[in-house]
């Protein structure tokens, strides 16, 4: 049974996902996204790069089918009893999504059924293969779970708590190691061993470094170096706890800040600060990357901004970490109470070969944003 949440959190969390199904018209969802599987019942595994498909009906049951490697993985991490989880087995020629189609049939379900396809957990082939198993069209069901997922329950917020202070913990650990001539692969190691030591998870992406020109990359990319005298190291990051998360992001100074770097961390920190204000229950996500644009464009630094600040957390899975909706611009979508997001200020200024970037998580509260983070937006010279 999972043990990071009580089974009257479960047993809210299937409610509220069955009526949005009867609501709906639908008779039954096919969840493919590991993220739903993980929210509705705990079920916890990277599984879902193989085939598998979780079943919610209309009627309040779930069912899972998947392989054997994960049935035990079902039976420790997850609500589903043994009767649950059906195996599909691996043989020459074995058709999963047949299985599938049979499953639904065998549990009655004959009406309205729709199924996730904007998830890592299906791919093309395996969607395709899905489709054709089925003898009625399906409807997309994607933006159900996603959209419950947003409103974090206390329990879940407190997850995210954690999550912070692990990046906390994470940037303290990188504080103490960087200065001129340290291996980046030292710092790395002691940010993410600093999550597992306070028992935290792998991230849903790897943590992000990069020195020098590399500073200017808000992506992971592979080989190390060590820090010249004279250097910047953009750092981003998230611990994670229990696979909830709560992102960072810092540019730190190695030696003595130049002019510009000032300027740069400035003009991050005021946009930080003014994103944090635009956040409130009721407005509009674009308020937000509206406020980051404006103070970038003001300060001539409009041309080094990216084209979002931005975006939810939650409990993520591989690949990425990122979570939806996010921030950019005119994006409609309202804001409300116990959505958890995490603002990033990315400075990267090819001309100057300079960076700058600053973020940290916020929960959304009745108020507006409050930070999760213990640490102060500030620069940091080592």
């Amino acid at each position: 049974m999972p043990f990071h949440f009580a089974d009257a959190e479960y047993a809210t969390r299937l409610a509220k996902a069955t009526a949005s199904l009867v609501d709906r018209g639908l008779d039954a969802l096919l969840m493919f996204a590991p993220e739903s599987h993980y929210w509705i019942c705990g079920y916890d595994t990277f599984g879902f790069a193989m085939f598998q498909c979780m079943i919610l009906g209309a009627d309040g049951r779930l069912n899972l089918l998947t392989r054997a490697p994960d049935l035990r993985q079902a039976q420790q991490t997850s609500t589903l009893s043994d009767a649950q989880i059906n195996i599909w087995k691996d043989i020459e020629g074995v058709a999963p999504a047949a299985n599938l189609a049979a499953l639904v049939t065998e549990l009655g379900y004959s009406g309205k059924i729709a199924m996730e396809t904007q998830t890592v957990g299906l791919t093309f082939a395996n969607g395709q293969s899905v489709v054709s198993a089925f003898d009625q069209p399906l409807h997309n069901g994607d933006g159900i779970i996603t959209e419950l997922r947003q409103d974090k329950s206390l329990a879940e917020l407190d997850m995210h708590r954690r999550a912070a202070a692990l990046s906390d913990d994470a940037l303290d650990a990188a504080l103490q190691g960087t200065r001129a001539g340290a291996f980046e692969g030292d710092i790395l190691a002691d940010m993410q061993g600093a999550v597992f030591r306070g028992g935290g998870d792998y991230a849903g992406n790897e943590f992000i470094i990069g020195s020098d020109q590399r500073a200017l990359l808000c992506r992971y990319a592979s080989g190390r170096r060590h820090l010249d005298p004279q250097d910047q190291l953009t750092l981003e990051w998230s611990g994670a706890y229990a696979r909830y998360h709560a992102a960072m992001m810092q540019t730190l100074i190695i030696g003595k800040a130049c002019k510009k770097h000032l300027y740069m961390h400035a003009v991050a920190r005021e946009a930080l600060e003014a994103c944090e204000a635009a956040i409130m229950p009721g407005k509009p996500m674009g308020d937000v990357f509206a406020a980051h644009a404006q103070i970038f464009g003001k300060a001539g630094l409009g041309h080094a901004r990216l084209n979002a600040c931005g975006y939810a957390m939650g409990a993520i899975y591989n690949p990425i970490w990122v979570d939806f909706p996010m921030f950019y611009e005119n994006n409609p979508r309202l804001m409300r109470e116990r959505q958890v997001f995490f603002l990033h200020m990315i400075l990267m200024d090819s001309d100057s070969g300079l960076a700058m970037c600053l973020g940290h998580s916020v929960e959304v509260t009745a108020q507006g944003a409050k930070r999760l983070s213990r640490h102060a937006p500030d620069l940091f010279e080592l």
